[in-house]
């Protein structure tokens, strides 16, 4: 009887490999062969699951909003507002060594999404999507009360996003002077600005 295979399981396996390839040598470091060697593969056996590394790139960078997203929905449960605002930005924060890889993985794909189209457009349709979220819960804080009248929301996204995403690069590159509790005072500072 032939062997079944879970193919979403042997696609995500290939990606954490190609994940733990770039955090320690970078995008150009991870080549097809080292990738099938770090997933226990042969190596034309990626081709299987992937058109290409392009694709398989591709497909790695897109897992790391939906990973960072996942666990976004798991921990929202019934908050709203400025509680929920902070418990999305506490999953895309760097705070541990899952989110700090995370950052590990992000970085050299967004030196590469200026002249990427395909990447590009994975990191905006990512972007797009948090800008969303984040509006709603400043909307929902708004209506709690929780902010003051009139405070204009849009800056508030722009400044809350750049943030996050200044914290990841600061974090890759310091991970000793920029650790959890630093994050965590930043974090929480904004967010009684907010309520000023």
């Amino acid at each position: 009887m032939p062997k079944l295979v879970d193919h979403s399981a042997r696609r995500r396996e290939i990606i954490h490999a190609t994940w733990r390839l770039i955090a320690e040598h970078g995008i150009d470091g991870a080549t097809m062969r080292e990738i099938a060697r770090e997933a226990g593969f042969a190596n034309g056996a990626l081709t299987h699951y992937f058109e290409g590394k392009d694709d398989l790139l591709r497909a790695s960078f897109e897992f790391v909003y939906e990973e960072t997203n996942s666990r976004i929905g798991a921990a929202m449960g019934d908050a709203t507002g400025l509680a929920a605002l902070r418990l999305f930005c506490l999953e895309v924060l760097p705070l541990d060594q899952t989110r700090l890889l995370e950052a590990k993985i992000v970085l050299p794909f967004w030196g590469r999404t200026t002249a990427d189209p395909v990447l590009s457009a994975v990191n905006a349709r990512a972007m797009a999507v948090w800008r969303g979220w984040i509006l709603g819960y400043l909307g929902q804080a708004a209506e709690e009360g929780d902010i003051p009248d009139g405070t204009e929301l849009e800056p508030l996204v722009d400044e809350l996003l750049s943030a996050l995403l200044g914290a990841q690069v600061v974090a890759v590159m310091e991970p000793q002077r920029w650790d959890g509790g630093r994050q965590l005072r930043m974090l929480d500072t904004l967010l009684a600005r907010l309520r000023a």
